[in-house]
């Protein structure tokens, strides 16, 4: 499962929690710069295995579910560059095998990860790294605005998320709004990926939280904050879990949980829109 594509924008908490209160089990996490969502869900039980660079709390360090995972070889770690794990999300968007990279010659990749392997350019005979496709079983994104068919825009800081959607077989969507397909195709290069490959689309408001939405809530630094102590111990972890995991059950119970005050604090003050484009002919 590839989630948080965006780096430290638009991650998927709505879908990710909603996989903890299923309680799937034996998933592996894909993503670069793998914010705390990832630790939840390895707290959680639901993971047996990550695909990453780095997974943790960008305030205040590597997330502890993932360190104790590790460290009681409960996790199947393939460790990554940022770099490395884009590239192999490309790899797989392009539908070949691997990608060469230069970066990984100067690290210890290739001791701990078998998919990254050094070979000489059969045209240069420079030295350089293979890096095998990642092809997830989904990828799961937060946008802005999606129609009910699944055509969706996102904007900000993308990160690899055009890649991850079409590297996986399946595509799940979550929207801050559902619009018209009108609206979606008067802008059409805004659109993340294209509705034929998307499996499903849900209405989540909020569903991005704590990380930033742009145009609709900027990032909740105290909910990391927070959670960074709230994640310290299994026991504390258990009482986060009862009250933002399985006490909610729809986006109206989570937004009574933030509150107004701390909604509003969140959403925009300042706005700041891009210039229109003409797409006549």
């Amino acid at each position: 499962m590839a989630a948080g594509l965006g780096l430290e924008a638009l991650i998927p908490f709505a879908a990710g929690h909603e996989i903890m209160r299923q309680r799937k089990r034996g998933l592996t996490l894909i993503g670069p710069i793998s914010d705390m969502l990832f630790d939840q869900l390895i707290g959680a039980g639901c993971v047996s295995g990550v695909r990453a660079a780095w997974v943790g709390n960008v305030i205040t360090g590597s997330g502890y579910h993932f360190r104790r995972a590790v460290e009681s070889s409960r996790l199947h770690l393939e460790d990554h560059s940022n770099l490395t794990l884009a590239m192999a999300l490309k790899a797989a968007a392009l539908g070949v095998p691997f990608l060469p990279v230069r970066s990984a010659l100067g690290s210890d990749l290739f001791t701990t990860n078998s998919a990254i392997r050094p070979f000489s350019c059969p045209f240069t005979g420079e030295a350089l790294a293979a890096v095998a496709a990642i092809r997830p079983d989904v990828a799961i994104i937060h946008v802005q605005r999606a129609d009910e068919y699944g055509n969706a825009h996102a904007w900000g800081n993308l990160g690899v998320v055009r890649d991850g959607c079409l590297a996986s077989r399946q595509v799940i969507i979550t929207a801050e709004e559902i619009v018209s397909t009108a609206v979606i195709t008067s802008d059409p290069n805004r659109v993340i990926t294209p509705g034929f490959r998307v499996s499903a689309v849900v209405h989540a408001p909020w569903g991005g939280h704590p990380s930033p939405v742009p145009g609709h809530y900027n990032r909740d630094h105290q909910a990391f904050i927070d959670y960074s102590e709230e994640s310290k111990t299994v026991t504390a972890f258990a009482r986060w879990l009862q009250r933002w995991v399985n006490g909610v059950r729809t986006p109206e119970d989570y937004q009574n949980l933030l509150g107004r005050e701390r909604m509003e604090a969140l959403t925009l003050k300042h706005h700041l829109y891009s210039e229109p484009v003409d797409y006549g002919y």
